[in-house]
């Protein structure tokens, strides 16, 4: 909206050219972002504890019994705030600020739904439910940025290469669905203490955000060997929800005054993943998003294992908790996993390079 009165105003005076600059809106909608969190953060936390307290989920360590009755689905606040700047800063006539709304809300419902489920019936939505949801709006979203969305290809394009890209056709569209559920239940399977999903999720948020802007950018794309994917308005995007999140942890953080809930990290986990797809460096997703490929696959590995051998790998899975039974503090197994994600993300921009 902001962006639009703008652009009416600039037959006034050219002071509001300024908006034309994507860093400028990118910028403008972090740091609004950040104070519309902080400064309604705790109004929502007080609603959360009247209407959404949430409970300690049965696979943790009997430490989380403590967390019982704690607030709950602070997701929601985020993505109201996401969206709410989304509008005011984006250009609304740009197709990949709607696909990537829809994605984020998309998966924010399956989450509000699952949430909601736990809060009043202790039970979430089953399995089954929970994975066909996800795919259906997987296969949406794709198939609107692929029909609506300018330089949106079907080619898939490998780290490290120049010229290897082969085109995936029709089953780009699978491919890239899986990739969204994927990445959803990795952030997901993730989000199990105190501002360990959100700390991991800022510095991939800042990585795509500047991929995005790089991909959006010809000359700067070209000179990097990247698909000019005209994606420039996704860093703006990318930049609000850096803001919304760094507002969120402000509260989140060891010892959490709220929780996020599986409304924010199912959307935020598919807003990450369709920022890789839309600025055609998913494959990348694996690199800056080790730390939720990890968490995943410490799950797969455990119950492979006592299928197989009825033996487990770890004392508990996902591996945080492994390392909570290990003795590790809750706030020392955050910061670590942080770092952790933040190394991952810098070797992920180096390989822009090493092409």
């Amino acid at each position: 909206m902001l962006y639009h009165v703008a652009e009416l105003l600039m037959t006034y005076t050219s002071l509001f050219n300024v908006m034309h600059y994507v860093s400028v809106r990118a910028i403008a909608g972090l740091l609004s972002a950040l104070a519309l969190s902080l400064v309604f953060g705790s109004r929502f936390i007080e609603t959360s504890r009247k209407f959404f307290r949430s409970k300690a989920r049965e696979m943790t360590p009997a430490s989380h019994r403590a967390k019982d009755d704690m607030p709950t689905m602070g997701g929601l606040f985020m993505l109201m705030i996401i969206v709410a700047n989304v509008l005011a800063w984006c250009d609304w006539k740009d197709a990949h600020v709607w696909v990537m709304l829809l994605c984020l809300l998309g998966f924010g419902i399956i989450g509000l739904w699952d949430d909601w489920s736990k809060v009043t019936s202790r039970k979430g939505i089953s399995a089954r439910a929970k994975f066909i949801a996800q795919w259906s709006v997987a296969f949406c979203v794709v198939l609107l940025w692929l029909y609506f969305c300018r330089g949106a290809s079907t080619q898939l394009y490998v780290p490290f290469f120049k010229h290897f890209h082969p085109d995936l056709g029709m089953l780009f569209i699978p491919w890239a669905a899986f990739v969204l559920v994927s990445m959803s239940n990795a952030v997901n399977l993730t989000d199990g203490l105190d501002g360990l999903a959100i700390n991991s999720l800022i510095p991939n948020f800042v990585v795509f955000s500047l991929i995005a802007y790089l991909a959006g950018h010809f000359i700067l794309a070209l000179y990097l060997h990247i698909p000019f994917a005209a994606t420039a308005e996704l860093a703006v995007i990318g930049a609000i929800i850096i803001g919304a999140s760094l507002g969120f942890l402000w509260f989140n953080a060891y010892p959490a005054q709220i929780f996020m809930g599986d409304v924010g990290s199912l959307s935020l986990g598919a807003g990450l993943a369709l920022m890789g797809i839309m600025s055609k460096q998913e494959l990348l997703l694996p690199i800056a998003g080790g730390l939720f490929v990890m968490e995943t696959l410490s799950v797969v590995m455990q119950v492979a294992s006592y299928k197989l051998r009825e033996k487990r790998m770890f004392r508990m899975a996902p591996i945080h908790h492994h390392f909570e039974l290990l003795g590790w503090p809750e706030a020392k197994i955050t910061v670590r996993f942080g770092i952790i994600s933040l190394v991952l993300c810098l070797l992920a921009l180096i390989t822009l390079k090493l092409r």
